[in-house]
């Protein structure tokens, strides 16, 4: 059997399921390109075969969907670090992941803020635009900095 017949199979001898990056992206749905990132900057170690093949194990697999997870909830690569950190740490104190999570929370809350005021930017300027075939328009003369609103 070969080494890419054998890549995927479960070892009986050391108890972990070996997955090459193909089947670690498939498993995680991440992207390759994203698991060479997140092993460039530390976030995964995954183990190396003799001729330099990374060897991807279940717990492996499952910092993948760890990391997927916290990405898709929006927190950054520095947040996903501690937030790994800790997921790794059965000492942990569920105040510092609250503590980061409630951060999070801040800074939604902040963009949601500051997207309901452009929304209500735009929408004025819309209503004021005739949209015809007038050349005067107030979305054209706020873009220009000519506008309504300063």
């Amino acid at each position: 059997m070969t080494i890419q017949q054998m890549e995927g199979l479960f070892s009986m001898q050391t108890e972990i399921f070996i997955m090459n990056i193909g089947i670690a992206s498939e498993k995680s749905g991440l992207p390759s390109k994203t698991i060479r990132y997140y092993e460039d900057i530390g976030l995964l170690r995954p183990a190396r075969t003799d001729n330099g093949y990374r060897d991807y194990s279940v717990a492996d697999i499952h910092r993948l969907r760890f990391l997927q997870r916290s990405r898709s909830l929006g927190f950054s690569v520095d947040e996903c670090r501690q937030l790994l950190s800790l997921y790794q740490d059965k000492d942990r104190e569920s105040a510092d992941v609250k503590s980061i999570a409630e951060a999070k929370l801040r800074e939604i809350d902040r963009k949601l803020a500051e997207l309901v005021g452009l929304r209500g930017l735009l929408h004025h300027l819309v209503e004021h635009c005739h949209g015809d075939e007038r050349p005067d328009c107030p979305i054209i003369d706020e873009l220009a900095g000519e506008g309504m609103v300063q």
